[in-house]
């Protein structure tokens, strides 16, 4: 789940309008299948327009220098290393992906001109240095790099199928520059310990480098390619710090991207009637999407507010762009890595309401678009036997075919949502209901890292009616964090139980959710208890001891009739002992219809209404009336708490096969269970395209 920012960025707004204007192949028919048994096999025709996306990892560095004011030379030197290796817990390292598109020209004798502009949105490109100075003090000094592209020219010759290129032009980055004063204060200037000043400038310089690159299916063609980028000086002065910082910035990458050849706009072909087609081969498989929510919160009863309570009169915005990358390894097994570009904020920093409003703000924000890797894993199938069963291409899903009976083995780092507590009506946030509590039992509790994924281990074992799952997964380092414990000492245990059935002959499924988990989690009643003894407001983060939480959730799914489906979630949680992951509910209850546009002529319309009551014990309840703060709640005091009570209606329209314009209206009251504030009504947008 997910954040983002009031005022999307000129870059990411100009990346969502190509992705939403350009037509795509239909999220729910899937993509318009390519009949791809191998590898393009004729002379491939380079001529055309082209756009795609990349996914590379990089080296840089940057040589600064610093002047005192006053002084007539620097006084101090450094590098910065802007290397990071992955780490796969914190989930940081100098990656990127991004977008290009370009155009080619192939003359008679193979001989390829052509030019290219690419945009790319790096994980972690940054470093910091600390220095000390008689003048200036102990400080630190750091840049960070935001968004980076350039503009090629590319010049190739094709051999039959394999293009061998080179490419150079003008490059550039937008960068932060970061002075931090750590003990001192300098002289001429005013900082004391803790003064940070930021400044962010763009550089301008040149890029040159090689690749390669040949067709895989029809319309697309991979590439790997190398590309060394310069950047001249840059000088940026702080006041505060009485410093002027001269650096230059300099970087090496090495990219694996896919382009997509656009088709004549005079033809009626696949891709001019039916948008951009999914890469589907054999063994290899490539989708993507991009979803924007935006998201205003009405002016409401508010007589007083805490450190975590909702804003009323206010708007926030997410955007997220996706892609699903796939590979068959061997029978029955796939490897799906999912890249992601992520921006944005959620109302009031994702904070606020229990059943936040929506679930594509993930509790971390950022102002720019940044990178991150959600997914990897590998999933393994074993057919047991049965009725066999067609498998449809999808996001992260090939192809093909399985038996009714079967074991299903994920191991790796995926969404704990991805294999328990789903439901059709009610579990995607980005094509159904927005609130969290309603797209997952929010008394589930489930293991994650800030953006609601984690390392872990499922089995799903399907029999006739009946499909068993149990899974073991990753905690956070502490509770509700962005780094996930490295040493596994802190886990979770989950156990789901699910039986398909037919009722009036229209098939449903009824499940029954399970988790238990063991980390060093705050009690309550202790963190009371210590905060009468201090006079401070309650702080459960003082209390936490390694021990057990548990819960159960029952999630109901029922197709009515052809057209109209229902779906209901039940469950409860220790109310004793803080949520981990999730949010602050402990216990819920939720149900909603869901109907198809079929029956008013509109077959790819929807339309959804849901309502859900949340609450939370008596001991959570005076935690919140001391002070505390939780997950996403603490109006720092709660001397009237009542059920959070929260309906959800939204009308999801089909503007073209390959986008949706969803319009979704929330009316909260009680929200964060406090009686003393609200109603609000949060009013919602969301446009998606998916290929």
């Amino acid at each position: 789940m997910d954040c983002r920012v009031k005022r999307i960025s000129t870059c990411a707004g100009a990346i969502c309008g190509l992705l939403t204007c350009i037509p795509l192949a239909s999220a729910e028919n899937g993509p318009v299948p390519l009949s791809v048994k191998a590898v393009v096999s004729s002379i491939y025709d380079w001529t055309g327009f082209y756009v795609g996306a990349h996914f590379g990892y990089g080296a840089g560095s940057s040589n600064w220098s610093a002047t005192q004011a006053g002084a007539s030379a620097p006084s101090l030197m450094g590098t910065l290393d802007f290397y990071r290796p992955f780490d796969a817990f914190k989930g940081t390292g100098s990656y990127s992906t991004g977008l290009q598109a370009g155009y080619n020209y192939q003359a008679a004798s193979r001989l390829l001109l052509g030019f290219e502009a690419d945009i790319s949105f790096p994980n972690s490109v940054s470093a910091t240095q600390t220095f000390s100075t008689a003048a200036g003090g102990q400080a630190s000094y750091g840049e960070m790099v935001l968004h980076a592209g350039s503009v090629r020219g590319r010049v190739g010759y094709a051999f039959d199928n394999w293009l061998v290129y080179g490419t150079g032009g003008l490059a550039w980055s937008y960068d932060q520059f970061t002075r931090t004063q750590v003990a001192g204060t300098p002289m001429g200037g005013s900082a004391v310990p803790g003064t940070v000043e930021k400044h962010s400038l763009w550089r301008l310089g040149w890029v040159a480098g090689a690749g390669v690159e040949l067709p895989v299916a029809p319309s697309w063609t991979a590439k790997l390619e190398y590309l060394l980028s310069e950047f001249g000086g840059r000088s940026i002065s702080f006041p505060a710090g009485a410093q002027k910082f001269e650096g230059d910035y300099a970087s090496h990458s090495i990219r694996f991207g896919l382009n997509y050849k656009l088709g004549d706009p005079g033809k009626k072909d696949v891709a001019s009637v039916n948008g951009i087609s999914a890469l589907e081969t054999e063994n290899f498989s490539f989708h993507g999407q991009a979803t924007f929510v935006g998201q205003y919160a009405a002016p409401f009863r508010a007589p007083y507010r805490g450190a975590n309570s909702l804003a009323p009169n206010s708007a926030r915005e997410t955007l997220d762009i996706t892609f699903y990358a796939g590979m068959r390894l061997w029978e029955g097994a796939e490897f799906w890595i999912n890249p992601e570009i992520d921006q944005g904020f959620g109302l009031s920093n994702t904070l606020g309401v229990a059943g936040f409003p929506s679930g594509e703000a993930y509790k971390v924000g950022a102002e720019y678009p940044y990178t991150r890797l959600h997914r990897m894993f590998i999933r393994q199938t074993i057919d047991l036997g049965g009725e066999k069963q067609k498998v449809d291409s999808n996001i992260s899903q090939f192809n093909g075919s399985q038996t009714a009976d079967r074991l299903v083995i994920t191991i790796g780092k995926f969404g704990v949502g991805d294999v328990f507590d789903t439901n059709k009506y009610a579990h995607d946030p980005r094509t159904d209901f927005l609130n969290w509590s309603l797209i997952d039992s929010g008394a589930f509790d489930y293991a994650a890292d800030a953006w609601g994924y984690t390392y872990g281990a499922a089995a799903e074992w399907y029999r006739g009616a009946w499909t068993l799952r149990a899974g073991l997964f990753d905690l956070s380092k502490v509770p509700n964090s962005t780094e996930l414990d490295p040493r596994f000492s802190q886990f979770q245990a989950i156990a789901e139980i699910e039986h398909r059935h037919e009722l009036w002959g229209q098939p449903g499924k009824i499940a029954v959710t399970g988790f238990l988990s063991r980390g060093r989690m705050g009690s309550f009643d202790d963190a009371v208890r210590l905060a009468q003894v201090t006079s401070q407001p309650a702080d459960v983060a003082a209390v936490r001891r390694y021990r057990s939480r548990s819960g159960i959730s029952m999630n109901l799914e029922q197709q009515l009739m052809p057209d109209v489906g229902l779906f209901a979630r039940a469950g409860i949680a220790d109310g004793k002992v803080e949520p981990y992951e999730f949010a602050d509910i402990d216990r819920t209850v939720a149900a909603g219809f869901s109907l198809s546009g079929n029956s008013w002529g509109r077959a790819g319309d929807a339309i959804g209404i849901a309502g859900v009551l949340n609450s939370i014990s008596r001991s959570h309840q005076g935690y919140f009336n001391a002070g505390g703060l939780g997950i996403l709640i603490g109006d720092g005091q709660l001397p009237n708490p009542g059920l959070e009570k929260i309906i959800e209606a939204y009308y999801s329209l089909a503007v073209t096969p390959a986008s949706r314009l969803t319009f979704d209206h929330q009316l909260i009251a009680n929200p964060a269970y406090n009686r003393d504030r609200g109603p609000v009504s949060v009013f919602g947008t969301r446009l998606r395209a998916q290929f």
